[in-house]
């Protein structure tokens, strides 16, 4: 108890001073952070000053215009944001296992994976477990591993960056293989496109629609595409590879894109598999926290997952 009260006793700030930081970090803003907490900007800049005359570190650079963060506010920005998705965490499972509330799964997508492939992760668990409700949300890579950190979701599917954050792990790896689509009705005809140098030619003079570069996936294919000598500049760059094929099909240009992703789509008549010598791939991961012990509506729904 004596070791309880020493803590207590030098606790520079509670929960909601933290989560009253977070908000000013997460949003550069006195003005936005007042707003959304139901605070004037004059008492949340009161309650920042203590936090940081507590801790004798400054946390937050004020401007006119905004607010920078220091190198001490960035470090506890990122391990409020893993105390405070704890502690919310901590209260549904709570409220899930003893007062009766909807079980739920929180699920980050990423935008580079299609609708072809929601199926294999929801359905099986869907039909065994109608019971349970799904927040389904759609991110970059980066936001998602950044929400698993934070507690904010609990399961991401997406393609991984060559080195994920210690506090994640991975449960299912799926290998994603692609194929070159271009319009039906803009191919040579015949069999041109099987050989090489008539398929270059005709390819470095067609509209590229590729992957957003900044993406995993985007960077990875630029990567493979570079070491079979295809130098194409893309006239468009997106985030979304369903919309990729209904641009291709309408005749906008060529792409590479998930072989799966082509299975919802009705319209392939309209499209033109050209076959390579050489495939691109890519790694699909589901991650998660390392949690201590995972909910059992968690590890169900983990492992119901089909690719």
């Amino acid at each position: 108890m004596r070791m309880v009260n020493q803590f207590l006793s030098k606790v520079p700030f509670d929960l909601y001073e933290l989560a009253l930081f977070h908000l000013v970090v997460k949003h550069r803003s006195f003005t936005k952070a007042a707003e959304i907490a139901g605070l004037t900007q004059s008492a949340i800049t009161r309650q920042m000053q203590g936090v940081e005359n507590s801790l004798g570190l400054q946390l937050l650079e004020r401007t006119t215009r905004t607010v920078r963060v220091t190198p001490a506010g960035e470090y506890l920005f990122h391990e409020a944001a893993r105390l405070l998705g704890d502690v919310e965490q901590s209260l549904t499972h709570l409220a899930q296992e003893f007062a009766g509330a909807r079980k739920e799964v929180r699920v980050d997508v990423s935008r580079t994976i299609g609708l072809a492939y929601l199926p294999g992760f929801f359905h099986a668990n869907l039909r065994r477990f109608p019971h349970l409700g799904y927040r389904v949300t759609c991110q970059s890579s980066g936001e998602i591993l950044a929400a698993l950190e934070a507690n904010e979701q609990d399961i991401g599917v997406l393609c991984p960056p060559s080195r994920l954050p210690k506090t994640l792990r991975v449960t299912h790896r799926f290998e994603d293989a692609f194929t070159l689509i271009v319009p039906k009705d803009s191919a040579p005809a015949g069999n041109a496109l099987s050989k090489p140098k008539t398929r270059i030619d005709w390819l470095k003079q067609q509209n590229w629609l590729l992957i957003e570069e900044r993406s995993n996936t985007g960077q990875q294919l630029r990567a493979w595409m570079a070491d079979q000598e295809w130098r194409m500049e893309p006239t468009m760059q997106l985030d979304n590879f369903d919309l990729i094929i209904n641009l291709v099909a309408l005749g906008m240009g060529a792409s590479f894109v998930p072989i799966r992703a082509l299975a919802l789509y009705n319209q392939k008549r309209n499209l033109l598999r050209v076959p390579l010598p050489a495939r691109f791939t890519r790694q699909l991961v589901v991650a998660v926290r390392k949690h201590r012990k995972m909910p059992v509506h968690l590890e169900q729904f983990i492992t119901n997952i089909l690719f």
